[in-house]
This record gives structure tokens, sequence and C-alpha cells, in this order.
């Protein structure tokens, strides 16, 4: 860039953001320092445009260099908009800071959009400290007071919640498959009905994943409790969430939302290009939150154990959770699993204990480390990373050949010995 000379230019730099991953946030306020010294003596503006795995971390190296940078402004895609977030920007008149826009696009080009403009239905009286509840909700219990009303079942409490606007809607998840019902129902609440409403899903048992979690709160819900609450603690929050407005984008298409905030729909053993092209695609999940896509694993077999071998004891009973043999290694990626669960996940997943059956295991859950782990993997094995890796149909095009029987043409029979066996194996 310094080699061109330029002179009262606009200069605009387009990069991903792995280019700056091995900065320090000491090293990109020097090289901004610096860069802008040089530019005051070019008269030239830079415009330093990135995207990609790793934008949120360089944007909390960047926020905290007001005195440096002129401006510093964001861009997220939310299913049907676009979110233009303005950190702060510069001009000879002032300084603008901590704005929000909305922005659609047009017939010409992109159109901000102001909420505030926005028709919103209208009641004669408040029903603010108004509870509605699915009536298993309270445990048997009865109403609390009269601002209580407990009803059979979330589709009725659904309707009766079609004629509220800042009551309290308290619904109840007792299996996964309720899931999508609930989800539909919330969604139209929070579109017809607007931000006033507060929006609960009590978990009832077991069975409210991380992605269902997120799933729930896209659609508008404003809390999820978990079935580890007991009642006193899950009144406590309820009374947390009191006065609130929603405030976050819910898409006009719900199905935009199930499509993209759900994991792969895929399981078990993949081919190496398979595999590589499916993670690489939901890396590239602009709808699933950075660094928390998955966690990917590689596990090396103990001695005499062959990876292809290990497979039998590995049982992925998720969508989403996919495996494949690599330079001797069982890879697996788990989708939607924290790092912190991954200990209790291998536990559920594996049918021996899984420090026996492996000498070595290494772990990726941060998107930028998965994205280049897959890509080595790759180069080593001469496996072509087509660009169409990238459409959500690609995955699922490559589900019957993974699933294909042709893939272990022999089973592999093989012994694991106990202590007991081994004496007997020793005797003359």
């Amino acid at each position: 860039m310094r080699a061109l000379k330029p002179q009262n230019r606009l200069l605009i730099l387009l990069a991903h953001a792995s280019l700056w991953q091995t900065f320090t946030t000491e090293e990109l306020r020097d090289w901004a320092r610096n860069t802008g010294n040089w530019l005051r003596r070019q008269g030239c503006t830079l415009l330093i445009l990135s995207h990609g795995s790793g934008v949120n971390k360089l944007k909390g190296q960047l926020s905290p260099q007001h005195r440096i940078l002129n401006g510093l402004s964001s861009l997220q895609w939310q299913q049907d908009s676009a979110q233009y977030l303005v950190n702060w920007w510069c001009t000879g008149n002032g300084i603008n800071a901590n704005q929000l826009l909305t922005l659609y696009v047009g017939e010409n080009g992109w159109q901000g959009d102001d909420d505030n403009n926005q028709a919103s239905p209208t009641s004669i009286r408040s029903d603010e400290g108004l509870y509605l509840a699915q009536q298993s909700i309270l445990e048997g219990a009865p109403p609390l007071s009269a601002h209580w009303q407990l009803l059979e079942s979330n589709e009725q409490l659904a309707q009766h919640g079609m004629l509220t606007l800042s009551a309290t809607l308290i619904f109840a998840l007792y299996q996964s498959d309720e899931i999508d019902v609930l989800a539909h129902q919330i969604h139209s609440l929070r579109r017809h009905r607007g931000n006033g409403l507060k929006i609960v899903v009590r978990e009832m048992s077991a069975s409210l994943r991380y992605s269902d979690e997120r799933l729930l709160l896209a659609c508008g819900a404003n809390l999820t409790v978990p079935h580890v609450a007991p009642l006193s603690r899950f009144l406590t929050m309820l009374e947390g969430i009191q006065g609130q407005r929603f405030s976050r984008h819910v898409p006009a298409d719900i199905d935009t939302l199930l499509h993209g905030l759900r994991p792969l729909q895929l399981k078990g053993y993949m081919r190496p290009d398979d595999f590589s092209q499916a993670v690489i695609s939901l890396m590239e999940n602009t709808l699933l939150p950075e660094d928390g896509k998955g966690v990917m694993v590689a596990l090396r077999p103990a001695p005499g154990l062959r990876a292809e071998q290990a497979m039998t004891l590995c049982h992925l009973r998720r969508f989403g959770d996919v495996m494949t043999v690599v330079q001797g290694r069982l890879v697996l990626f788990l989708s939607t699993c924290r790092i912190n669960d991954l200990d209790t996940a291998l536990k559920f997943i594996f049918r021996l204990p899984v420090n026996e059956a492996f000498s070595n295991r290494v772990m990726w859950h941060q998107d930028v480390d998965i994205t280049s782990e897959i890509k080595r993997l790759a180069h080593s094995a001469n496996i072509p990373l087509a660009p169409q890796a990238t459409k959500p149909s690609a995955p699922r095009q490559s589900a019957a050949v993974a699933d294909s029987p042709q893939e272990r043409r022999q089973p592999v029979a093989f012994t694991l010995t106990t202590g007991a066996q081994e004496n007997k194996h020793a005797e003359p």
C-alpha cells in the first residue's frame, strides 16, 4: 500500500479476520497508530473491511482504540435484515456513538428502517402484572395470586396470549419433540403482540439441547429455565424479567430460523472428504454464534487398537454428531457441544472409558482453530475443499453416501482382554 505512494485518496482494504489473529492487542494498537500517522501525512483515508470467523475477537481488541481509530462499526446478518452497529464514528462535526440501524435490501439497495415508526398493538387496560401459565408449571400448587391464571395446555396458553400485550406467558416443555410446535407458538406471539410480552419456557424434564434453547430465544422467548432449577429459583427468575422489553430482532420467516439454527441433519461415520465439507459448511454458517458451533476432538487409539476398530465403540445418537478416520486417529465433531461438556458427552458416546480406549486426544472449540485443523487434515490427505461446500444442501447430499454400507465392507473383529483373561492366557 505504501509503495503506491498515494496522495489524497480513499483506500479500501478487504481482509479476512484470520489475517489479524496472530496480532496481540498491543501490536494492533501500534500498527493502527503508525498507519494513522502515515495516512495523515499522505492526506489519505483507509477503510478496513474484515469478515469471517474471528471478527468478534478483532472487534474486542479494537474497541479500546477510540483515540486512534476514527470509527468502528460492525454489520451482522439477522436472517431477513442486517443490523449495522456503530460503536463510534468521528466526523468534522462531532462524534456519533452506540447507534443501531436495521437495514433491508430494497429496490434502490440497502435501506434503513426505524423500529419506532412501526405500528404496535394497543390495549385499553394494562396487563403488565398478569401471569398466564401452563398448569403444571407450579408443580401442583394453586395460583399464587389473583393475577395468576393456569391453563391446561400450551396451545390454550398461546391462544390466551394473543389477547395480551405485556403479560408474562409461561410455557411447559416436557419432551424434545415439542420444541418445533413451541417455537412456532412463541414466534407467532412475538411477531403479532410486540415486544412487551414476557415469554418464558420452563423445562419440566431434561429435554432442551443447547441448539434448541438458542432456537427458542431467537423465536422471541425472554427466558428459558432449566429443569434443575427448583420452584423457588424459578419464581425469582420470573421477578427478574418484570418490566423488561424484548429488544432482539425476530425474523418474519420462522423457517429461516429452523433451518439456520438446527445442527447438521447428519450423524455417524462419514468419509474424510464429506466430513471436512460438512464441518466447513457449519463453520461458515453466520446464523450460529461464533465459537459456539461445536467441539472437534481427535482421539488416538491405545496401542494394539486401530482407529477403524475404535469406531465400533462409538455410538453417535444426535443429529450433528459425525466422525471420520484420518491419519490413524478417530476424529469426531460434536455439534453445539460446549467444551466444558465434552467429558460428559464422550462418556455417553463410548461404550468403554475413553482413557482406556485411547492414549491421546486433542480438542478444538474455536471456529478459527477448527477451520484451520480441517484444512490441515484436508491438505495432508489430499482432500479437495470445494467452494460449494458452504451451501446447506451439500452435507445432506452426502448423507446417503455416508450411510452407504460400502464404506465398511468387512467388519473388524477384536477382543478387549480383562485382567482375568490375561491371567488365563498366561497359564502354560
